[in-house]
């Protein structure tokens, strides 16, 4: 028992060294998936057929391959067939960030949907433009109504990103490995590890359900 305890407490900064580590892959995941989702979303709900055909076919493929096969084909085919020389940080971040943006697109989707298609009309009778409107009336409601699916994505994200592990990325997984197999105490490491992962997800989710009330329009509900 004391050999445990003490593994564990020599073990912990380390280990919180990787939950920073994992802490940047998913922060980096969930902005590139943002950027790329929201645009996708939009080209979804108000673009022409073939952009619609070509975010359909980027969603069906990101959610229909596993992450695990997608870091594999990117890192040591994709990337490297490119001439793209990324370290696992970056691949891994780059790559789960495509992937949730294609969660993603559909969580915003969802939320243009949900809107008063009056919205939309209405801006064109006051004269702007359909960028314009989308831009400063529609998407400015969708995100706020986004919010809880989001907070949802973050914490899937979040356990996808132990999958970094495979190429070689320092996170908490990695960590947790390499501090158990010359220590031997697997169980309390690897319970010690998933225990950062829930305080990571508890801290996330709390910080977004704070966003969502602090967004919130008075009066107005989803």
């Amino acid at each position: 028992m004391l050999n445990t305890f003490s593994a564990i407490f020599e073990a912990l900064p380390y280990l919180l060294n990787g939950a920073l580590v994992t802490s940047g892959i998913v922060i980096g995941a969930m902005g590139i998936g943002l950027v790329l989702g929201v645009h996708m979303a939009v080209g979804q709900v108000y673009g022409n057929r073939a952009v619609r055909w070509l975010v359909g076919l980027y969603v069906w493929f990101f959610r229909g391959v596993p992450v695990l096969v997608l870091l594999f084909l990117f890192y040591f085919g994709l990337f490297t067939l490119v001439g793209l020389n990324l370290s696992a940080f970056a691949a891994s971040t780059l790559v789960l960030g495509m992937t949730t943006a294609a969660y993603q697109s559909q969580i915003f989707r969802g939320a243009i949907l949900s809107l008063p298609k009056g919205q939309l009309q209405a801006a064109r009778a006051l004269g702007m433009s359909d960028i314009k409107a989308i831009i400063s009336i529609i998407l400015p409601q969708a995100l706020r109504f986004s919010i809880p699916g989001w907070s949802n994505e973050y914490s899937i994200i979040l356990k996808d990103s132990a999958l970094a592990f495979v190429l070689g990325t320092s996170e908490i997984m990695a960590r947790s490995h390499f501090v158990a197999s010359r220590t031997y105490q697997y169980l309390p490491l690897y319970i010690t590890a998933g225990c950062l992962y829930f305080a990571l997800t508890w801290i996330g989710v709390r910080a977004l359900l704070k966003l969502e009330a602090k967004v919130r329009i008075p009066g107005y509900s989803h």
